[in-house]
């Protein structure tokens, strides 16, 4: 019996959750990484595996036979919005959009692209929107009589990074979440409070300014900023750049999902998920790695359009067989 050919994966973006990605790959022997696709000029990008081809995102779309599944790693507030939609068209894509006040609109224009190519494209995964999600359902469809509650962090957060890094005048940028411990503890009594989005968490920012730029300006747009800081206590602080390189280089995150409910009266009952994570943009690239195999698969399938992770087996991610699984893990 003939081996499955490798599943041929391509990143798109090159910045941490590109190379995290390509980090992932060697773990994944049945996966081969097809090529590297950059809006900077292909000679100035360096592979981890020099062997890997780079390509000018300008020329994506004459690829679009040699590749199984492409892994968009652009960001959330300005790449994905163009990107997803364009692409979704040509390739299976994965992503992990993070808007999650705009997903819904998101998946519509994923949706609509990919079912005019016939492809496949999985939106927001990660570990939240992604795992966090999965267990958000699970959750409330085990304990239906309770109440949900997420943290995130202490840690690094890229999309809001990458928010901050955007606004004119900046010249670089970190962005701290950090859960509230009262709120946390609450959330674990199982007393089953109410929590604003402000009681849970505070938002911490560390900005290097571009020469002459209104650090009272920038500060103003940041903590007004929509869908990313306007509904939250944010703290900016301005830095230098030697300060910036040298004590927030680290890209450690994680968080969890707390389900507190009652199955009769007086019997609480608690779930929790959580992650500790020593490298945000790794593991989320391996998240995306795992969704790779699995619209794959649903693309052979012949589920085309838009999908989450809600629609996708947990099975669909490893690459042991159905009887492996039952075998091994149920």
């Amino acid at each position: 019996m003939s081996m499955p050919q490798p599943i041929r994966v391509a990143i798109a973006g090159h910045g941490n959750l590109g190379r995290g990605v390509e980090a992932a790959m060697p773990h994944n022997p049945d996966m081969n990484l097809v090529g590297i696709f950059t809006r900077r000029a292909p000679e100035q990008l360096s592979p981890k595996c020099p062997a890997t081809p780079v390509f000018s995102m300008a020329e994506i779309s004459g690829h679009a036979d040699h590749i199984d599944v492409l892994i968009l790693c652009g960001g959330s507030k300005e790449d994905l919005p163009q990107q997803g939609p364009e692409l979704a068209a040509l390739f299976n894509t994965v992503d992990s959009f993070d808007t999650h006040a705009r997903i819904p609109e998101y998946f519509a224009a994923v949706d609509a692209s990919a079912r005019s190519g016939g492809r496949t494209a999985l939106i927001s995964a990660g570990w939240d929107p992604g795992m966090f999600s999965i267990n958000r359902i699970v959750g409330e469809a085990l304990l239906p009589d309770g109440d949900t509650y997420t943290f995130w962090g202490d840690g690094l957060s890229q999309g809001h990074s990458d928010a901050v890094r955007r606004i004119p005048g900046v010249a670089g940028a970190v962005q701290y979440t950090r859960p509230v411990p009262a709120a946390v503890e609450r959330a674990r009594s199982g007393t089953r409070r109410v929590l604003t989005t402000r009681e849970k968490h505070h938002r911490e920012c560390f900005v290097v300014l571009d020469e002459g730029a209104d650090a009272a300006q920038v500060r103003d747009t940041i903590i007004k900023m929509p869908h990313y800081f306007a509904n939250y206590d944010t703290t900016v602080n301005f830095i230098s750049a030697a300060e910036l390189a040298r004590d927030h280089s680290a890209m450690s995150h994680g968080g969890f999902v707390i389900r507190s409910g009652n199955t009769a009266v007086g019997t609480t009952q608690t779930i929790e998920y959580s992650l500790k994570l020593e490298s945000n943009p790794e593991f989320t690239a391996s998240v995306l790695v795992a969704y790779a195999r699995a619209v794959h698969r649903l693309h052979q399938m012949g589920q085309y359009g838009a999908k989450t992770v809600f629609d996708v087996a947990p099975g669909l991610l490893s690459p042991k067989s159905a009887e492996q699984l039952r075998a091994e893990q149920l």
